[in-house]
């Protein structure tokens, strides 16, 4: 345990406390919009593009916009608190970050500046939009002498609380790993060289705000939204399925994290996963990280992933 400032936040350590959103440009804004609304968050247009928010949520998780004939991932943005916005534009700086313009159409506040495989990245005064606490986890089971059947007819919506975490390729994890590290006060949670590796915030955070997937280039592998219940990773994942996504993987339970998983394949090749449980890392609490086997980096029960699941579909920047 390390000592604590009285806010929650952990003392004297600069670093991100969010992902405060993601950007995608996507070839069909209507297939984006389907997509996402059948996934269960509320899609909202905006000046030609599409934004994503979860119900009864105030916060924008991610921008979409039209591009090309396939998927890319534009930028991640993280939140900062604002006493920290002076000192971290001094440590990027000392860091000897390349400082980039802001993509077009995306808003310029904050500072920018290219990331691992250059990727753009943001870094701007918000709101923490990740939890300080974990989340709630649910379990119902009926009472001796009463059905828990619940009719498909009957059968709830199922809405994603906040966006949990964002996996993103990268040409070498470990590399990555130092970069996210020494650029925005991140800290290793797990991995599994060289193929993988979880990243939490330093102010308390779910087992991993970022996740780096091994890859010959950059790009999305998916972004993971957190439920209430396995009750509501199985429905949103069959709801999905019965509409025609797929192939999809699920339902399991990692091995990293211990989260409960259903990803469903978008219409780009990439994925949005239904998570639950998923451990969390106070702002006081050291984590142990380790290098673990392949055989305890991915999955402890479900079925097995298909083939396809960790290609990056993504098209290699010009």
């Amino acid at each position: 345990m390390n000592q604590s400032s009285p806010s929650g936040r952990r003392a004297k350590c600069l670093g991100v406390h969010s992902i405060d959103h993601f950007a995608l440009e996507v070839p069909d804004l209507e297939a984006a919009r389907t997509f996402y609304t059948l996934f269960g968050l509320d899609v909202r247009e905006k000046d030609g593009a599409l934004e994503l928010y979860t119900v009864g949520n105030p916060h924008r998780w991610a921008v979409l916009s039209k591009g090309g004939d396939a998927k890319r991932l534009r930028y991640l943005s993280f939140g900062i608190y604002p006493d920290e916005a002076d000192a971290f534009a001094a440590h990027l700086d000392g860091c000897g970050v390349t400082r980039i313009a802001a993509p077009e159409g995306a808003e310029t506040d904050g500072i920018w500046f290219a990331g691992f495989d250059g990727l753009p990245i943001n870094v701007r005064v918000a709101d923490k939009a990740t939890p300080s606490e974990k989340s709630q986890f649910t379990f119902v089971s009926a009472p001796p002498g009463q059905s828990g059947a619940i009719p498909n007819s009957k059968a709830p919506k199922v809405h994603p609380r906040r966006l949990s975490h964002f996996a993103i390729f990268t040409t070498d994890v470990n590399a990555a790993i130092d970069f996210y590290e020494k650029t925005l006060g991140l800290r290793l949670s797990d991995k599994s060289e060289p193929a993988v590796a979880f990243l939490h915030g330093v102010h308390g955070s779910d087992h991993h705000l970022l996740a780096l997937v091994l890859s010959d280039r950059r790009g999305m592998h998916h972004n993971s939204w957190d439920v209430g219940s396995v009750m509501e990773l199985g429905l949103g994942g069959a709801t999905m399925a019965r509409a025609g996504y797929g192939p999809n993987w699920g339902v399991g339970q990692h091995v990293l994290g211990a989260n409960y998983f259903y990803y469903v394949r978008d219409p780009w090749g990439s994925f949005s996963e239904y998570s639950a449980d998923i451990d969390f890392i106070p702002h006081d609490v050291d984590w142990p990280a380790a290098n673990h086997a392949p055989e305890d980096s991915m999955f402890l029960w479900g079925p097995d992933p298909f083939p396809e699941f960790i290609q990056n579909t993504e098209p290699a920047e010009a």
